[in-house]
């Protein structure tokens, strides 16, 4: 069983910046990718950025390009997501997830951390 837990959410002011964790556990972590996601009030979970567990290859929403940076530490089973130039649009809770089985989908998610960017 894998256990994700984020962490690094908060208020912010637009324009600032905040970096959000997501600490994997469990006998044997191995993942093939990571993202993160993000849902809004009244709106359905978007996703936000993934990372190749690897390589460290990375995709982003174009939302978020130039802006956002996922990364990943394999020695501490840890994936972040630093978040500059924030926006009050960027508010919601932010979820990571790991793709543990490389079919295409995500079969672990962590309980969310809340972001709050205020103008």
């Amino acid at each position: 069983q894998v256990q994700l837990v984020e962490s690094g959410g908060g208020l912010v002011q637009a324009g600032g910046s905040l970096r959000l964790s997501c600490a994997a556990s469990g006998r044997s972590f191995r993942s093939y990718r990571m993202g993160w996601f993000r849902q809004a009030p009244g709106k359905e979970r978007d996703f936000v950025a993934r990372i190749t567990w690897s390589g460290g290859s990375t995709n982003y929403a174009d939302s978020v390009k130039g802006r956002f940076t996922i990364s990943r530490d394999i020695a501490k089973n840890t994936v972040y997501l630093q978040m500059n130039s924030l926006k009050p649009e960027d508010t919601a809770v932010y979820y990571c997830a790991a793709d543990t089985r490389a079919l295409g989908s995500y079969d672990y998610w962590g309980q969310g951390t809340q972001v709050t960017v205020s103008s």
